[in-house]
């Protein structure tokens, strides 16, 4: 028995894209700083990969629990160039800001049809786009106020090598 609105897992269907493609984005992000020799900012951007790939199987683990089945698509090729090395700083608020509007979108959308069950569901994911803008900004912060120069951005970047992914605990069941 499906419970979930048409329109809402169309929704939640294409998000799982968008997650996927942030991970994809960061990787491609994670592999300019890589190429830079900054293994810090590099390690970074590898776990922000992990959590969107981990927020993807969210997506599709709640699909998949309300009976619906999942539709995967192409996962776009990251289309940013980077020149200097704040670039993919900004360039990761920028796409958090795209995510957290889609997210927004589809709990607007949810709250219209008055579907509570996906409502709480994305109460995680409203909150966590809030903790991944700041994030970004803050790193954008730590990169302006300390990262410019040598010392500091060799003390910036061995920050951030200690940085590790920690999975999601949301219950689906």
């Amino acid at each position: 028995m499906k419970m979930l609105n048409e329109k809402v897992t169309k929704l939640l269907n294409e998000q799982i894209n968008k997650e996927f493609y942030s991970a994809y984005l960061y990787l491609d992000m994670a592999n300019f700083y890589q190429n830079k020799g900054l293994e810090g900012f590099a390690n970074w951007f590898n776990v922000q990969a992990l959590e969107e790939q981990s927020h993807a199987m969210l997506f599709i683990k709640y699909l998949q629990n309300n009976g619906f089945n999942v539709t995967l698509d192409a996962i776009a090729k990251p289309h940013l160039v980077y020149k200097e090395l704040k670039d993919p700083l900004h360039g990761a608020l920028e796409h958090e800001q795209f995510v957290t509007a889609s997210i927004h979108h589809i709990y607007d959308v949810a709250l219209s049809l008055k579907d509570y069950r996906t409502i709480e569901f994305l109460n995680w994911f409203v909150k966590e786009q809030g903790e991944e803008e700041m994030n970004a900004e803050n790193l954008i912060s730590a990169y302006e106020n300390f990262g410019k120069h040598g010392g500091s951005l060799y003390a910036l970047d061995r920050e951030l090598k200690a940085r590790q992914f920690v999975a999601p605990s949301l219950n689906l069941d």
